[in-house]
């Protein structure tokens, strides 16, 4: 299948996104110091090769007390899921666009699915390192099932996208067909972040998308 590349203008950076809702003040309200922990977190995960984020890195960061931290966050295990309640609503938002347009077949769909999750990533290497696992490694158990569980739902909803084709196509299983489908098409994503963040963001993830999905896909 050729694949289209697609630019999705809804895939901002992280850094964007909370710089925008965030004038700069020098006493600012309580819900855009908020967003500054926010984004001082994603920034200071885009470092590569970066250890572990500690809070009093992080208060050393933004120049405030680790003590003023926990006033917005009561903990760091809630400051990574604020960076999760993001890369989720960011990338779920867009998956609903594509998949509401009309007139493209399952295959398009998950070709742009997957280019789209690519994009987010590349635009986003601190969120990438908190979708593959790395930045959470060191963090509570929760925080890690929850990215299982977004990647559970990328599959799902590359299952349900592709299981027409396979009825289409006259396949006798075309539930099971679908399911190992989706299966490899969503190792196949979570292998190219895996190497973005291997190769210190080096290796795009985008590296011969087009190519690779229309041999896949």
């Amino acid at each position: 299948m050729q694949n289209e590349e697609t630019s999705y203008p809804g895939v901002e950076t992280h850094a964007e996104t909370l710089a925008a809702a965030a004038p700069v003040r020098k006493r600012p309200k309580p819900g855009e110091r908020r967003v500054q922990i926010l984004q001082a977190l994603a920034a200071m995960l885009e470092q590569p090769g970066a250890e572990r984020v500690t809070t009093a890195a992080l208060a050393a960061r933004l120049d405030v007390s680790e003590a003023a931290l926990y006033r917005h966050f009561a903990s760091k295990a809630q400051m990574f899921e604020g960076l999760i309640d993001f890369i989720e609503q960011s990338v779920f938002t867009l998956v609903n666009q594509i998949l509401e347009r009309e007139g493209a077949t399952g295959p398009q769909q998950a070709a742009r699915i997957l280019t789209l999750l690519v994009q987010f990533a590349e635009r986003n290497p601190g969120m990438t390192r908190v979708m593959v696992g790395d930045a959470l490694v060191f963090e509570n158990e929760r925080l890690q099932q929850r990215m299982n569980q977004f990647f559970d739902k990328i599959e799902a909803t590359l299952r349900q996208v592709l299981r027409g084709t396979a009825a289409a196509d006259g396949s006798a299983t075309p539930t099971v067909d679908a399911q190992v489908r989706a299966a490899a098409l969503t190792a196949f994503v979570v292998g190219q972040l895996q190497r973005f963040t291997r190769s210190g963001f080096r290796r795009a993830p985008s590296e011969h998308l087009e190519a690779t999905i229309a041999l896949i896909v």
